[in-house]
């Protein structure tokens, strides 16, 4: 059995003073999270006498209660205990599975192993991260952002640093970039295959003995980026999630945990509604939710695959389009007239 590692949250971790000793939270808090108002606005219904707890009429801020304990009233009316939703990110250490528990009669550690959070909620990991990839994973009892961060509907993208082994060529890179068909499983069943969709590839190193990538997927297969890579000659030696939509994995060693920035949260909320509503534009239109006039991936040079430093890669990116067809331009108003002459 893997050696379980000392859990322990980042000293002076953003979020951490919302919760106080023994279970507290602040009044605001707790009547935001249960649907009475905004916290703002939570602040004044307390400053104007509106509020009792226990019995007690409040005035004065800061005041905290503990959920579940704690009787609160707004204007004399009973307000159900809210359990506040907790954001955690983790760098999670490699042998570690992102689930509650393992499998009966195993003994691996798990993400929950590593994550003891003060107020004792009972959190669940975002997503699936491999058992020897590492990296972020985001933590939470929000089971409605937890959906919306996972369906596939919402595409929110997860990004990745992949160390392979040997000089990965161009046409790899091309191939990766395009898709690579992936077998789908079910029921213990290979049922065919389909490919994956389209990969944001950035070159950051290559030499002879090893090529290191930047992945950034809107899928979330099983063991995805390791399959692709496989599929194209080149096993991954090391692979770790440095983002989620607009988190990033920054100032966390390796299996510390620190709760999200307000600022961090209502980004990722503002990425789920951009990405819903994009889906929603494409479902209604029958489009891919692609701007119009908007390149698509490998058009011209924005699009194209971004090489050391940064800068988009030549090729054929910017190419005239030879289809059948393509960029012919209707007749001019003179042949027009003289067609409808000779009519």
């Amino acid at each position: 059995m893997a050696k379980k590692p000392q859990t322990r949250a980042r000293p002076g971790s953003p979020g951490t003073g919302e919760q106080e000793s023994g279970g507290r939270v602040r009044l605001q808090r707790f009547l935001a999270d249960a649907g009475v108002a905004s916290r703002r606005a939570s602040e004044l219904l307390i400053e104007e006498g509106r509020v009792k707890v226990n019995g007690k009429t409040v005035h004065d801020l800061p005041a905290f209660v503990r959920p579940g304990e704690d009787r609160v009233q707004v204007d004399g009316q009973p307000i159900a205990g809210s359990e506040r939703h907790v954001y955690v990110m983790l760098n999670k250490p490699g042998r570690t599975l992102s689930t509650v528990e393992d499998e009966p009669g195993a003994a691996r550690r798990t993400v929950l192993d590593l994550v003891e959070h003060p107020s004792g909620v009972r959190l669940y990991p975002v997503g699936r991260l491999d058992y020897d990839t590492r990296g972020l994973v985001l933590l939470t009892n929000d089971g409605e952002l937890a959906n919306r961060l996972t369906h596939p509907r919402f595409g929110v993208e997860k990004t990745y640093h992949a160390v392979v082994k040997g000089y990965l060529e161009e046409d790899a890179l091309a191939r990766l970039e395009k898709g690579i068909y992936l077998a789908e499983r079910r029921e213990g069943r290979t049922v065919g295959a389909t490919r994956a969709a389209h990969v944001g590839l950035k070159l950051i190193k290559r030499d002879r003995d090893r090529t290191v990538l930047e992945l950034t997927l809107k899928e979330g297969r099983n063991r995805q980026v390791r399959r692709m890579l496989a599929a194209v000659g080149s096993p991954v030696k090391k692979l770790e999630r440095v983002a989620m939509g607009p988190l990033q994995l920054k100032g966390l060693a390796v299996g510390e945990w620190r709760e999200l920035t307000r600022v961090e949260l209502q980004a990722l909320r503002r990425a789920v509604d951009k990405a819903g509503k994009a889906a929603g534009s494409a479902a209604l239109g029958g489009t891919t939710g692609r701007p119009k006039g908007a390149a698509g991936p490998g058009a011209g040079s924005a699009g194209g695959r971004a090489g050391p430093g940064g800068k988009p890669g030549a090729g054929k990116a910017g190419e005239p389009d030879r289809r059948r067809g393509a960029g012919r331009a209707g007749p001019t108003p003179r042949k027009a007239a003289r067609s409808e002459k000779r009519r």
